[in-house]
């Protein structure tokens, strides 16, 4: 059967890029070779000596997710890894073999390793609903999510990128007990610290569920009018690729013009919708282009915008966010009545 898992890449996401390159999963606690460690009590004997000043709770804590590490993740097993580098997404990856402790491995927090073949582009959290992100925002750095029939909604979201959702049809996938058996690993659903990516997580999902499809239009077209555009606003229907045209001065006419096209889908953008603003800014003599692409764009779509940086850019739901805490205060008392936001200082725990 298979099991969901988390294994984060660092803090700050420092081992996620050689995670994908090299193909791996890694923990960070450069506690040795643990490979001749057959039980949990073997493992929290390594961690009692190199962490000796540390808590009783908090060594205990480390136990349990170097041992889940150790030896309750298997060969077909989905990895998540969220994103730090590419904040509002997931990498999703298939376990393809055991443990293994790279000796000669440069850097010490990524001797601790598990072969993850990960999937070539991740995973919009736009896609996944409120209940599942909320597991997953865990505190730990490896554990197993289970509740809200979380096992089988990753799985789902690896083989076809949607969240089905908590009503989803319960298959066998296994929780957190050891691929040998052997005694329990104790990480599963851990608390959700509320981080600013969690606060970040709930608006998006209540962006989900209030601006479907043409609203989303006009949200954006608020948030550019708070930025000094002037917008015109297609009707819901058929816009040849053009949901917003702006401009700046009383008409709308100064530049820099700007064409945006806005896609509310969760899955993400490919080539041909570039094109198509490319020729709509042709057509409209426009200045600038905007794609908003609630799910983002594939890896070729972001080639492609990256060759025309200065004429166009991309909005997908993590820089729509940054965009609407922006401008938050000028937007129109209705917009914000619809997203009633509080504004608080907080301590960012993971900087």
């Amino acid at each position: 059967m298979t099991s969901a898992w988390v294994v984060r890449a660092g803090s700050v996401g420092e081992q996620e890029q050689a995670n994908l390159e090299g193909s791996t999963a890694s923990i960070g606690w450069n506690v040795g070779d643990l490979a001749g460690c057959t039980s949990r009590e073997d493992v929290r004997t390594i961690i009692d000596a190199t962490y000796p000043d540390d808590s009783p709770g908090r060594r205990a804590n480390i136990t349990g997710q170097v041992w889940a590490f150790r030896n309750a993740i298997a060969p077909g097993d989905v990895v998540v890894m969220p994103s730090k580098h590419r904040p509002g997404y997931l990498y999703l990856g298939r376990c393809t073999g055991r443990y293994r402790y790279q000796a000669d491995e440069a850097d010490p927090g990524r001797r601790q390793q598990l072969p993850v073949e990960w999937l070539s582009e991740p995973v919009s959290k736009s896609v996944i609903k409120d209940d599942l992100l909320y597991s997953l925002n865990g505190i730990m750095t490896v554990f197993n999510p289970s509740r809200n029939n979380a096992g089988v909604r990753v799985l789902a979201l690896y083989e076809t990128g949607v969240d089905p959702g908590s009503n989803a049809p319960v298959a066998p996938v296994r929780t957190s007990s050891p691929a040998d058996g052997t005694e329990s690993v104790e990480v599963t659903d851990p608390e959700q610290a509320p981080t600013l990516e969690a606060i970040r997580d709930r608006i998006r999902t209540h962006i989900v569920e209030n601006f479907a499809g043409h609203k989303l239009t006009g949200l954006v077209a608020d948030i550019l009018e708070a930025l000094g555009f002037y917008c015109e606003v297609s009707p819901p229907g058929a816009d040849g690729g053009v949901d917003i045209l702006a401009g700046r001065g009383p008409l709308g006419l100064d530049s820099p013009t700007l064409i945006v096209e806005v896609k509310s889908e969760p899955t993400k953008i490919d080539v041909k919708v570039v094109r198509g603003l490319h020729s709509a800014m042709t057509q409209h003599r426009a200045d600038q282009g905007l794609l908003v692409a609630w799910g983002g764009v594939t890896t070729a779509a972001s080639r492609e915008f990256q060759r025309d940086r200065t004429s166009f850019r991309v909005w997908d739901s993590e820089e729509l966010l940054n965009r609407l805490f922006e401008t938050y205060d000028r937007l129109p008392a209705e917009t914000r009545g619809r997203i009633p936001l509080s504004q608080a200082w907080v301590l960012d725990e993971n900087s």
